[in-house]
């Protein structure tokens, strides 16, 4: 058993275990645990000696364990082990363990039990820890037992990043000579967990350049130090781990990216290292200060950010930064033989108007779905009865009810303008009869025609729900939610007016003012509460986080009904690009 903290460094020495006692698999380090300091983190440096380098025919023959936590040593655990096969010769010249000295020792399966005590919650660390932890795993898995859950780190990663051009080779031995450590490596299992340790503590020392301060940095340092810009990172030595957005500025204070995360300190460091864009390379390169703004809950920080790229049009930020420039698909009731067009205003002239949609894109497609479920004109030319003009193509396939025709009367035409209002007033049925013919295409095998119908039908729902969710919250007036944590939200006309963190006095959430904490307030030019809301954009995003949340609130307030008896619209899978298979369906 492992020694407790306060007593003395011992040697713990493996003693026989019963293999049928259950195992506690250790708990997987937390959010929290991640963001823990370096100084309160326990280490478990971990060695082994095998009989050769294959996990699943070679078997250990000695395991070392040493703990620490804060530069403390906590205690140290070894002994040998029966590996139940021959020792090769050329091992025992490297290890100098002979078959006679393991000839007594436990098996492995009655030493796993003590090995997993000893480690516990620790975080294993090892010099090229994955050879040690594939053993491990294999001996674990032929004992029964589950392997170990914990988190690892690997010296060697940690070295090749930090030092490797100081030393010749990145040996255990070579880096013990090189960096005068305490203990050096002799191919002995306790020594040379021994000398790791000191490796690790050489590293972290090494480390807080690049500003290591935490757990999660410590682990995804490996891949960060080998960036282009990893000197920056010490740029994100203040950030916190907790939910805001951040701001990437340039050399004259100019906001450069506005982002926002659930955890500040590990989605900006991510830039260094899991992103490989070329224009987060640009980026990068032009940074030279990271701020933040600290939000007290999930919506803020999504509202934050919207407000900070409508105001401070970063040049990286591609969305947001402008307000979408709407339009409508019109049927023009006004005209003799009405038709369906596109228009950028709502004309007060008794035509019919569906919209605001967010591109001329989606409104043409939503104008084709209208023609494929009607008969309703095509083109603008005249009856065929007055005029020269050709018939147009979609009259003359009698796909549509045009009147260069010839054959179409004002009557009969107006029973099509009809059934037309009557799937706008109904889109559940509009969709459903582009969802049967969609199906009767994928049946003939005609797919291409069928994923066709598929994107329309789905620019028709994503309008139509759009356009419910943003009026429906604007209607309710001022409301009042409490989230699942505490807090509480004041939305009014569809825009977020104030927030009050959990544990603060409900009279906190009278002030109109959006509480966001800045770090430095001259890099967003203004306090937080002045930023302009965003209009429609920004009640769209509440209006769909209150619905995909709904379950985790409670309404406290409400000036008018925000709830609806209007069933919500099917959706339909929308193309995905060149790759997409072409398969007609509904999710």
């Amino acid at each position: 058993m492992p020694p407790s903290p306060g007593l003395p460094p011992q040697l713990v020495t493996a003693t026989l275990t019963d293999p049928q006692v259950p195992i506690r698999r250790p708990r997987q380090a937390s959010f929290d645990d991640l963001g823990t300091p370096l100084s309160q983190v326990t280490f478990c440096v971990v060695d082994l000696e095998t009989t050769g380098t294959d996990r699943q025919h070679d078997a250990i023959t000695e395991i070392g364990a040493v703990k620490y936590r804060g530069g403390e040593r906590l205690g140290t655990l070894q002994t040998l082990v029966n590996p139940g096969i021959r020792i090769p010769a050329e091992i025992t010249v490297i290890t100098g363990i002979t078959e006679s000295m393991v000839m007594t020792a436990p098996r492995i399966d009655q030493v796993l039990p003590t090995l997993w005590e000893f480690i516990g919650e620790a975080v294993v660390v090892g010099h090229n820890i994955g050879f040690d932890l594939a053993f491990l795993a294999a001996a674990a898995l032929r004992c029964g037992y589950e392997p170990l859950g914990n988190r690892h780190v690997d010296t060697l990663a940690l070295a090749r990043r930090l030092i490797r051009d100081e030393v010749p080779n990145l040996k255990l031995s070579t880096l013990c000579s090189r960096l005068r450590l305490p203990h050096r490596s002799s191919h002995r299992a306790l020594d040379d967990a021994m000398a790791t340790a000191d490796l690790l503590h050489h590293l972290l020392e090494r480390a807080a350049g690049h500003g290591v301060a935490g757990l999660d940095d410590l682990l995804t340092l490996p891949r960060m130090a080998g960036h282009a810009q990893s000197h920056k990172l010490r740029l994100t030595s203040g950030l916190p781990r907790s939910p805001g957005v951040y701001l990437f500025s340039g050399h004259d204070g100019e906001v450069l990216y506005v982002g926002k995360a659930t955890n500040l300190r590990s989605r900006v460091r991510s830039y260094f290292s899991s992103d490989g864009r070329r224009r987060t390379a640009h980026l990068l390169r032009e940074t030279t200060a990271i701020s933040h703004l600290r939000c007290p809950g999930p919506l803020e920080p999504e509202v934050t950010e919207l407000r900070l790229i409508r105001s401070l049009q970063p040049r990286y930020n591609r969305q947001g930064k402008r307000p979408s420039r709407p339009c409508w698909v019109k049927l023009t009731l006004t005209e003799r033989f009405p038709r369906l067009s596109i228009v950028r205003r709502v004309a007060d002239d008794g035509s019919r108007h569906l919209g605001p949609i967010a591109s001329r894109r989606q409104a043409a497609l939503v104008v084709e779905a209208l023609q494929t479920v009607s008969r309703i004109r095509r083109c603008g030319r005249p009856s065929t009865l007055h005029s020269n003009h050709p018939v147009c193509s979609a009259a003359e396939m009698d796909q549509a009810a045009c009147p260069c025709s010839g054959f179409t009367a004002p009557d009969a035409y107006a029973s099509v303008v009809d059934e037309l209002t009557g799937l706008l007033d109904r889109p559940e049925l509009l969709l459903e009869r582009l969802a049967t013919r969609m199906k009767r295409l994928g049946e003939q095998e005609r797919y291409e025609e069928a994923a066709d119908v598929r994107d329309r039908a789905h620019a028709v729902s994503e309008v139509i729900s759009r356009n419910r969710l943003t009026e429906g919250i604007r209607r309710a007036g001022r409301l009042v939610i409490e989230t699942s944590t505490g807090g509480r939200l004041t939305i009014e006309d569809g825009l977020l007016l104030s927030t009050m963190p959990p544990g603060s006095a409900p009279g906190g959430a009278t002030q109109p003012e959006l509480v966001v904490e800045a770090t430095d307030p001259d890099r967003v030019r203004g306090p937080a509460s002045e930023m302009p809301p965003a209009g429609d954009s920004e009640r769209l995003l509440i209006a769909r986080w209150i619905r995909d949340h709904a379950s985790e609130l409670r309404m406290v307030g409400a000036e008018r009904g925000l709830s609806s008896d209007i069933p919500r619209l099917p959706r339909f899978e929308a193309r995905r690009g060149p790759g997409d298979p072409r398969s007609p369906g509904r999710r």
